[in-house]
């Protein structure tokens, strides 16, 4: 089975310039994405995506291959990782290189580790499922969440009101940090939340969003005090 790791760093970032090659903690943000796929010892090709040549240099730098760069096409704001992944795996095909699984990484993952995946590969090559994601737990259960109608504070499902946050059901977003895939079934299905999905849970500790500064601030904390301990 061949496995490919498509990283996708896009340039042009607008709330944080530069932020896929900005440093993180010592080292451009993207150099973490290739150092996880290139220390899992599971993929046959570890590639960066991009329209970006300082991107594509530092991305060389740190041990990945782009053998090209991205289309015009998927180098705007309303490109989807669809169109980007759909992209990579139909120009390796043209140039003779099928792939049977496949991982996009996104290239602002720094919490993300070789050991998580090779074992998010292990877990999906030994199941059934089409996709794994990783997700996380919301902190606070979403069935007690509050809006603001009419400039007044209402519970947006009432039907909780009284109930207790440990009797509710666990709720989970996507970490936003890669996704497993076969890649027979994504081309037919042209979406990884689509199909037979299986869950990777992840603590907290391991997944910060990061969309402005504030966020970048509290990524390099929480990583420092995750090689801390």
């Amino acid at each position: 089975m061949r496995t490919i790791a498509i990283i996708t760093a896009r340039g042009g970032s607008k709330r944080i310039p530069g932020k896929n090659i900005k440093e993180f903690c010592g080292q451009p943000m993207l150099a973490y994405s290739i150092k996880a796929a290139l220390d899992s010892g599971i993929f046959d090709t570890v590639m960066v995506s991009t329209d970006d040549e300082k991107i594509s240099d530092i991305a060389k730098k740190y041990g990945a291959d782009v053998p090209f760069m991205r289309s015009e096409k998927t180098s705007d704001d309303h490109a989807t990782t669809t169109d980007v992944l759909i992209e990579v795996l139909d120009e390796y095909e043209k140039r003779g290189e099928k792939y049977e699984m496949a991982c996009c990484i996104y290239p602002t993952a720094p919490f993300l580790n070789g050991t998580r995946l090779k074992e998010a590969f292990e877990t999906l090559n030994g199941s059934d499922a089409d996709t794994l994601v990783p997700v996380v737990a919301f902190s606070y259960p979403p069935q007690r969440a509050l809006v603001i109608e009419n400039e007044r504070l209402i519970f947006k499902y009432p039907e909780y009101l009284d109930s207790r946050s440990q009797d509710l059901q666990k709720h989970y977003h996507d970490a936003g940090q890669f996704y497993m895939f076969r890649t027979e079934a994504f081309i037919k299905n042209k979406d990884l939340l689509l199909g037979n999905i299986i869950p990777m849970e992840l603590s907290e500790m391991e997944v910060q969003d990061i969309d402005n500064e504030v966020d970048w601030e509290l990524a390099e904390l929480k990583y420092q005090l995750l090689k801390k301990n």
